[in-house]
């Protein structure tokens, strides 16, 4: 599988909770080589570390490694989420060679320009359901450990990673719904912006989706999927799964495959 890049977006990454895939994500950040890494918001949960911090060894290695690609010529441009909105009042500073920033305008190799933002300016434009409110809070929290522990039982069987939670997201209506709702949301961004396509994160669901002419990229997370949005040399975009087994998981659908593209679950 390719690993040099010119640009990578990761975004959900929930540091300091016991739901983050730090193993794997420092795994992916060891591997690869990028000329801009994109920090999408999410990335230290300060909002769950008031209440419980679960801020291990790996998670610090995460950090080190990050800084230690900004230190070696990387660009790394952070932009924080509602989970790490805290620093947002540093926007427009570089802190240890992390350019802190609200928001940013990216230019692909093939002359596009995306609006990218970690996505949590649409809540007040979606509604939500009491679905995703429910998954959001105590389900969701539960399902992750599930996860965890199911996850633990598949490796000692030799298995690769799975999400328990992106599966339930891809199969329940309401869920899908209130996706597909935020995707319209950002597609309609981009398109009163008069850019060629919005990059974000925020619900935790990778997928493309073009609709007249606009491209609309999740990232994913690193807590339920281990996704990362990648651009190539040439500019073109893709979706990659990283765990056990590394995998395109999807390719930025052309002008004539317009439409939803969701992402398969991991198996």
């Amino acid at each position: 599988m390719q690993t040099t890049f010119r640009s990578v977006f990761i975004s959900d990454v929930h540091l300091g909770t016991k739901a983050c895939q730090a193993i794997h994500l420092l795994d992916f950040l060891k591997s690869i080589q990028t000329d801009t890494l994109y920090l999408v918001g999410d990335i230290i949960d300060l909002q769950e570390m008031r209440h419980k911090a679960y801020f291990v060894d790996t998670h610090q290695q995460v950090v080190e490694q990050v800084l230690n690609m900004a230190k070696s010529g990387t660009k790394v441009i952070y932009i924080p989420g509602n989970h790490d909105a805290f620093f947002r009042q540093f926007a427009g500073q570089n802190l240890s060679g992390i350019d802190i920033k609200m928001n940013d305008r990216h230019k692909t190799a093939d002359g596009r320009t995306f609006h990218v933002s970690h996505g949590d300016e649409f809540d007040s434009m979606v509604k939500i359901s009491p679905l995703m409110l429910t998954i959001g809070d105590r389900a969701h929290g539960v399902m992750l450990s599930l996860n965890q522990w199911i996850n633990g039982a598949r490796r000692l069987i030799g298995l690769p990673y799975w999400s328990l939670a992106g599966y339930l997201k891809s199969h329940i209506s309401k869920a899908k719904e209130f996706i597909e709702r935020f995707e319209t949301a950002a597609l309609k961004s981009a398109k009163n912006q008069k850019v060629d396509g919005y990059i974000c994160g925020h619900i935790h669901f990778a997928s493309f989706k073009m609709k007249d002419d606009i491209l609309y990229c999740n990232d994913g997370d690193w807590v339920e999927h281990c996704t990362a949005l990648t651009e190539s040399a040439a500019g073109e975009l893709s979706l990659l799964h990283w765990s056990e087994l590394p995998k395109i998981i999807a390719t930025e659908p052309k002008i004539e495959d317009w439409g939803y593209e969701p992402v398969p679950s991991n198996s």
